[in-house]
């Protein structure tokens, strides 16, 4: 394949994130230039969680300089790192500084803030372009774009619904990188797809790799019915069948029943001669899921005193206070 695809982290490499390097001999490409930590178990994340953090920020340091392009699917902590006056401690370890570092100079192409787009993210997306306008090279909408640089072929979804069709979480702008007879398309947080809309859009795409956010299984029956996640799963099997590469990963992988969803997946895409991978099986590293498995973490291997500590401190104190390593 003469696209190149590089993932630089995700929830099987530790954090919640789909950030994605992805390379033509024309364009690079950094998708989704975010990472995060969420609550979990009662619990704030584990040392280990923040370690991943702090390599998975340095990854998308590295990779923002190189991109020529960096791109916003939508306005969630995990996928862009947002222009906060102060830094964010526990999370996302972002502020105006590390978004200035990761977008500045860059053209940025970022979901449309003022249309199809829920009223949390309206305003995230209103403050970062108010801020980030002033140290980007170009920002501009990404909402059903397409154009051509050199032999690539750039073409941005329409808003696909952020897991059900009319609910409350929004939409995202994925992603088609094409060129000669290749093609990657990547689309975050569509969640399986749940959305049969959503589904028939991916298959008339026809990518030969297929980089998708999978069902949230931690969320059923929570913020999510059981119905909706026995169809993003059959939606899923849908695309294994059809797609001859597909990376699934992300909401999947804050649950460990997410591998068993992958290791089923894998063996029916194998029976049409396609493959399933994680990120991490992608990238040819273990799959390292340290959110699902944050209270194990805590159990085999106790924080050091010194992040007992800051654990303890003061809600106002930590979230001004980096954590311990």
């Amino acid at each position: 394949m003469k696209i190149q695809v590089r993932p630089l982290a995700a929830e099987s490499l530790g954090v919640r994130s789909m950030a994605t390097f992805i390379e033509t001999p024309d364009v690079k490409i950094l998708f989704d230039a975010g990472a995060a930590l969420g609550f979990r178990a009662g619990l704030l994340p584990h040392p280990e969680e923040y370690a991943a953090l702090a390599y998975a920020r340095q990854e998308i340091r590295d990779f923002a300089a190189k991109a020529d392009i960096i791109t916003i699917s939508h306005y969630h902590f995990d996928h862009y790192t947002a222009p906060w006056k102060q830094l964010d401690t526990v999370w996302t370890w972002s502020d105006v500084n590390e978004s200035e570092t990761i977008y500045g100079g860059r053209v940025v192409y970022a979901k449309d803030y003022r249309d199809a787009i829920n009223p949390s993210q309206r305003r995230r997306g209103y403050i970062f372009h108010k801020i980030a306008e002033k140290f980007v090279g170009e920002l501009r909408t990404s909402d059903s774009e397409s154009f051509d640089i050199g032999t690539t072929h750039l073409q941005f979804t329409p808003p696909l619904a952020h897991g059900e069709e009319e609910q409350s979480l929004g939409y995202t702008v994925g992603l088609s990188i094409g060129r000669g007879n290749d093609k990657v398309m990547i689309c975050s947080d569509i969640q399986g797809p749940v959305s049969e809309t959503t589904l028939k859009y991916i298959l008339g795409m026809n990518p030969q790799l297929l980089i998708l956010g999978g069902p949230p299984l931690y969320l059923e029956g929570y913020r999510i019915s059981a119905d909706s996640i026995s169809r993003a799963c059959s939606n899923l099997r849908s695309l294994v069948k059809s797609i001859p590469r597909i990376i699934v990963d992300h909401h999947l992988l804050r649950s460990e029943d997410g591998l068993k969803t992958v290791f089923s997946e894998r063996k029916i895409a194998e029976k049409h001669g396609n493959h399933v991978q994680t990120m991490a099986e992608f990238s040819g590293r273990e799959n390292r899921l340290l959110e699902a498995r944050r209270r194990r973490l805590y159990e085999e291997s106790p924080p050091h005193p010194e992040f007992r500590k800051w654990l303890k401190l003061p809600r106002h104190q930590r979230e001004v206070t980096l954590p311990p390593l």
